[in-house]
């Protein structure tokens, strides 16, 4: 069966944080619009479970308030009374040290006494504002850059675990410039990152950003869910189940977008067409009308994580989970990337008398996650959280979520990839792509974002507008 729809304002292809973020702020605009995705439902990795009184996630746990853009939309979607924000508790963040916890130091006086870091390490960290800026075009990694301004131990127990716990990455091929670009930024300007900590706190007051080391993390009562559900319902009807087959653009601008579900053919056609879905399904859609990012994106890499929710009675735990949870440093040679404390951050997530605990693993350091079985995974886990946590007894259940490509890696050269990109939007308008392989893959980087280009296609649609009525 085939049907062809009429010309809309705007496709979005992919239901995820960002495709439904930049259709909500086309909604709002008025904009006709279809919404596409290829899943079961709407929200990509971000979902919550349910199970025996537990609630956990699939995929993020939480997200940062750094920009109030997100409180503004939490409000558009009548959703701000169901936000939690952590628990005081959860201020304390613990790293692995030599196979034990330790916490990592909260403040500059904290960090003087701390046991996380050697003595070396901290007199190290005081030559940092005497070291010269990153010479101009010279592309570094971040292990690179922090060895250089910070020293190694600092790389290997704070830096390390960090970005293997925003991109289960190797901080060795990442990029400053691309996955810590303010980072960067404060180098550049201040010539120093302690300088430019403290001289450009002004600039983030004025902005309204917070600093990501500094934001609240918040979550909702229902699990994360709860966002993408209600920007779900917001720019319903969402066509899920629908598989893009072809895209092409015609003489006059307009995109016709070939796709199918089940038996059935339909043709949805635009004046824009936003992509909002993982780099190397974008490439795939584009490799006809834009070569040259298509190979770019496609070359874009991802690593592949597993999320292995645990349910516990609180007295098979020896450790208080006083905190907001654990990294893992390469160094350490172990499974996990990370566990979080799910129940000591938010309440609601365990009943009386029991914990939850959410254990991440795979990565650039294990890949072959993606390939194990459920069983092999879970087995490790509860081996690695008897070691670090005390878990005596065997786990009430375990629940293990996988997924395949879960992170892009902003990786030395992806700044390249990206201007391939960049070319492509502005070789073909109306065109636009919006996904955690571009300026962030945090829930708050895809809100800012998501924002943003909504305003960018509403400017696009009103210009085309005039252009037509002149």
């Amino acid at each position: 069966m085939n049907r062809s729809a009429s010309t809309l304002d705007t496709i979005v292809i992919g239901a995820g944080i960002s495709g439904l973020t930049v259709a909500h702020g086309l909604a709002r605009r008025g904009h006709s619009l279809a919404v596409i995705e290829c899943g079961p439902r709407a929200g990509g990795v971000i979902g919550s479970g349910q199970r025996d009184g537990f609630l956990y996630e699939l995929g993020p746990n939480s997200t940062l308030d750094t920009t109030p853009l997100i409180n503004d939309l939490l409000q558009e979607l009548g959703i701000a009374g169901e936000r939690i924000d952590a628990s005081a508790v959860a201020s304390t963040r613990y790293v692995v040290r030599d196979g034990k916890l330790v916490a990592l130091p909260g403040t500059p006086a904290a960090f003087l006494t701390t046991p996380a870091f050697t003595l070396a390490a901290k007199l190290r960290l005081a030559r940092e504002p005497f070291i010269g800026r990153t010479p101009a075009g010279t592309e570094e990694s971040i292990a690179t850059f922090v060895r250089r301004r910070l020293g190694t131990e600092f790389l290997d127990y704070a830096i390390d675990p960090f970005v293997a716990g925003i991109y289960a990455g190797d901080p060795e091929s990442i990029s400053v410039a691309a996955a810590f670009p303010r980072l960067l930024a404060l180098e550049q300007r201040y010539g120093s990152l302690i300088r430019g900590q403290v001289l450009g706190a002004r600039a983030r007051r004025k902005s309204r950003e917070v600093a990501k080391n500094t934001a609240g993390s918040f979550s909702f009562r229902g699990g994360m869910r709860t966002l993408v559900d209600a920007l779900a319902q917001a720019v319903a009807p969402i066509h899920v189940g629908t598989v893009v087959r072809r895209i092409t653009r015609d003489t006059n601008g307009i995109y016709a977008v070939d796709a199918s579900r089940g038996d059935e053919h339909i043709q949805y056609r635009a004046r824009s067409l936003v992509l909002a879905v993982p780099a190397y399904t974008a490439g795939a859609m584009i490799e006809d009308l834009a070569p040259a990012a298509a190979a770019a994106l496609v070359d874009i890499d991802y690593t592949p994580i597993a999320v292995v929710a645990s349910a516990w009675r609180r007295a098979d735990v020896l450790h208080s989970l006083a905190g907001f949870g654990f990294l893992v440093p390469k160094k350490e040679h172990r499974f996990l990337l990370g566990c979080l404390f799910s129940s000591s951050m938010f309440e609601g997530r365990a009943p009386s008398g029991s914990v939850l605990l959410t254990a991440f693993a795979g990565g650039r350091r294990n890949p072959g996650v993606a390939t194990a079985s459920d069983d092999s995974i879970a087995a490790s886990v509860r081996a690695e959280l008897a070691d670090r946590l005390g878990a005596r007894a065997p786990p009430l259940w375990q629940e293990t979520t996988r997924w395949r490509h879960a992170i892009p890696q902003y990786e030395m050269g992806h700044l390249d990839r990206l201007r391939h990109v960049d070319a492509a939007e502005a070789a073909l308008p109306g065109l636009y792509l919006c996904a955690n392989y571009r300026d962030g893959v945090a829930v708050g980087d895809r809100i800012r974002l998501g924002h943003a280009m909504a305003a960018r296609v509403n400017a696009y649609l009103a210009e085309s507008n005039e252009k037509r009525a002149t």
